[in-house]
């Protein structure tokens, strides 16, 4: 076993091992009027119910309180890989309306090597599920979480610890944001929603300077949901938040045209994602719930409620290879009534990403054999960006192709984690990357 895989299996073993460990208590005048809440037999903690009146202010904070890690060891200068902060803040959904966040900002305890101040990085987590016990803040601070009994068991592992503790590692600070609903007890998570996703990011970073007090320059990291959360937020940075410095971007697999996604996550491991984003189109464009009247069956409607509170875990063991002609009356799969129906097609169109130059240097990278979030239409993204004068570094991940879908999407999000931490880690210390639109056209 490489020394590498060695670090990566220790990791894991003592997340799940730290089950159980609390974070310290919240501060009394934030959260003791707001009640507690439960998904799937999990506590959620009261810090996660948003008041009733948020700021005015995209990125202010609305509540704080000190989070213990899950997985933290002691060190010289301070716990290991450092001090972490729950946090609450306000961004903008996209309707326009206000909403609130969580997420977590972590300070490291190794020294940032690079010249001028500590930098940020604004991570944005792969899919995690609906349910608010899937959140990654909780993940941080639990480890493991499980709920069991009652035909509503549930387990979720915060796997984007790796990513957050590899780039503390390199002296990088890191704030991870839930995204919108995830955690929070006052709305589903509007899976995948581009505008959502992207205000939430940007968001963080502004709320992590208002934390610390400082103005960082700024990178974003994410792989898959995350992927495309920080592809929208490059595209969103020049007209929703220019006061964020944001210098270069890791997006990963990211889910940049949702009609392709859609068709090929059907029947695969991960099917009951289908049911996330038909979950959250449905939040985001109340006008769309008739046509889930129209359509789904009883079994349909079953899936969905049931998936709303579900982890990626959960959704695997329970839906699993299922195809969603299964879920409607008339044998359709979903993906095919989205691209039939007018004002279906056109809220999925509105979600395409890569139709503005982004802010910063951006590396997509995208396995070859990606069947589950495709190969393909990551590609285009990128395409379309260079098209556009973006600054892309197109990165092309040739793995062996096996007959599982999930393994095609996750074994390139585990061989380029590194590679894409020492990336940003680079372009953050102001090291610059060279543009690969001119080569693009010859790439697979």
């Amino acid at each position: 076993m490489s020394r590498r895989a060695r670090i990566l299996s220790a990791l894991l073993a003592t997340t799940v091992a730290s089950v159980g460990l609390l974070a310290s208590a919240a501060d009394a005048t934030q959260v003791a009027a707001q009640p507690s809440a439960t998904s799937r037999g999990v506590t959620i903690p009261a810090f996660y119910t948003p008041p009733t009146t948020l700021p005015a202010t995209n990125g202010a904070l609305i509540r704080t309180e000190p989070l213990r890690l899950a997985l933290s060891l002691p060190g010289i200068n301070g716990p290991l890989p450092g001090r972490a902060t729950r946090i609450m803040y306000k961004s903008t959904d996209n309707n326009g309306q206000p909403v609130a966040v969580t997420g977590t900002y972590l300070a490291p305890t190794s020294a940032w090597k690079g010249p001028g101040a500590r930098p940020l990085v604004v991570l944005a987590p792969g899919t995690m599920g609906q349910g608010d016990q899937c959140s990654t803040s909780l993940a941080l601070q639990k480890g493991l979480i499980l709920g069991i009994g009652g035909g509503r068991s549930t387990v979720s592992i915060g796997y984007e610890v790796l990513a957050i503790y590899g780039l503390l590692a390199k002296g990088i600070s890191v704030v991870q944001t839930d995204y919108v609903g995830l955690g929070t007890t006052d709305r589903l998570h509007t899976y995948v929603d581009r505008v959502d996703e992207g205000h939430a990011v940007l968001d963080a970073a502004r709320a992590a300077r208002n934390l610390t007090g400082t103005s960082p320059a700024v990178g974003f990291y994410g792989y898959s949901q995350g992927g495309g959360a920080v592809a929208s937020a490059a595209e969103l940075q020049s007209t929703y938040a220019p006061d964020v410095p944001v210098k270069a971007t890791y997006a990963g697999a990211p889910p940049a045209n949702l009609a392709d996604v859609t068709a090929a996550i059907d029947g695969t491991e991960l099917a009951g994602a289908i049911g996330w984003a038909v979950n959250g189109f449905v939040q985001s464009e109340p006008t769309l719930e008739p046509l889930l009247d129209r359509y789904l069956s009883d079994a349909g409607r079953t899936a969905l409620k049931d998936l709303s509170t579900m982890c990626v875990g959960d959704a695997i063991f329970a839906y699993a290879n299922r195809k969603t002609s299964g879920w409607t009356n008339n044998g359709q799969s979903i993906g095919s009534i989205l691209q039939a129906e007018p004002a279906a097609k056109a809220f999925i169109d509105s979600q395409l990403i890569g139709t503005t130059k982004p802010t910063g240097v951006v590396r997509v990278a995208t396995g070859i054999n990606d069947n589950l979030v495709p190969h393909g239409q990551a590609r285009t993204m990128a395409a379309d960006w260079c098209g556009r004068g973006g600054d892309v570094v197109y990165a092309p991940i040739n793995l062996p192709k096996t007959p599982s879908p999930l393994l095609n999407h996750f074994g390139p999000l585990l061989s380029d984690q590194g590679t894409a931490v020492n990336w940003l880690t680079d372009r953050l210390a102001g090291r610059p990357a060279t543009s690969t639109c001119s080569t693009l056209p010859q790439q697979p």
